[in-house]
C-alpha cells in the first residue's frame, strides 16, 4: 500500500475545492468532491475556526481516508470572542483585544480536551488562559497571568468541577 498524505487548514465546515486541497488531490484521480463533503461532514462542528486536516489516498486503490486534527487553543478562543485576531505586539496596536471569561475559558478547554496534553481541565483551562496571555486577551476582566496563577492556586476550582 502506498499512502500519500495531504495536509492542510480548511475552514470549519465549509472547506471548498479549491487550493490548497483540489490541486493537491487531482492528480491521484480521486473524488474530490465527495472529499471535501466528508471533510465538511467531519468539521462541522468547528465552523467558523481554521482546523487541520489531513487527506490520506492509496494510489493503487484510490481509497482515502480524512483524519481531522483540533484547531489551535488560539482560534478556539477568536471564535468565542468573536475576534478575528489577536494582539501581534508592540506599536500601536491595543494591549488588550478582548476579554473572556472564565466560563468561556472552560468552555474552550473543553472543546479541545481530546486535542491537549493537559491532565484534566483545570491543566486544560490553565493552557487556554495561558494563550490569552499572548493574545493581548484578558481573564474575567484581569490580567490573563494573574488569573493563570490564580487557577493553579486553585482559586476556581468549585467553578471547574462544576
Amino acid at each position: 500500500m502506498s499512502e500519500t498524505a495531504i495536509s492542510a487548514i480548511v475552514d470549519g465546515g465549509e472547506a471548498k475545492a479549491g487550493p490548497p486541497l483540489a490541486p493537491a488531490l487531482a492528480p491521484m484521480g480521486v473524488n474530490i468532491s465527495q472529499i471535501i463533503a466528508e471533510i465538511n461532514k467531519q468539521t462541522a462542528g468547528f465552523k467558523g475556526v481554521k482546523v487541520p486536516v489531513k487527506v490520506f489516498v492509496d494510489k493503487g486503490t484510490k481509497a482515502w481516508r480524512i483524519e481531522v486534527g483540533f484547531p489551535a487553543t488560539s482560534e478556539l478562543i477568536k471564535k468565542e470572542l468573536g475576534l478575528e485576531k489577536g494582539r501581534k505586539g508592540g506599536g500601536e496596536e491595543p494591549k488588550v483585544v478582548g476579554d473572556l471569561k472564565i466560563e468561556q475559558a472552560i468552555k474552550v478547554a473543553k472543546a479541545k480536551a481530546a486535542g491537549t496534553l493537559a491532565k484534566g481541565t483545570k491543566a486544560a483551562v490553565s493552557e487556554v488562559i495561558g494563550t490569552c496571555v499572548s493574545m493581548g486577551i484578558t481573564v474575567n476582566g484581569q490580567d490573563a497571568k494573574l488569573v493563570k496563577k490564580d487557577v493553579d492556586a486553585g482559586k476556581y476550582d468549585a467553578v471547574l468541577v462544576g
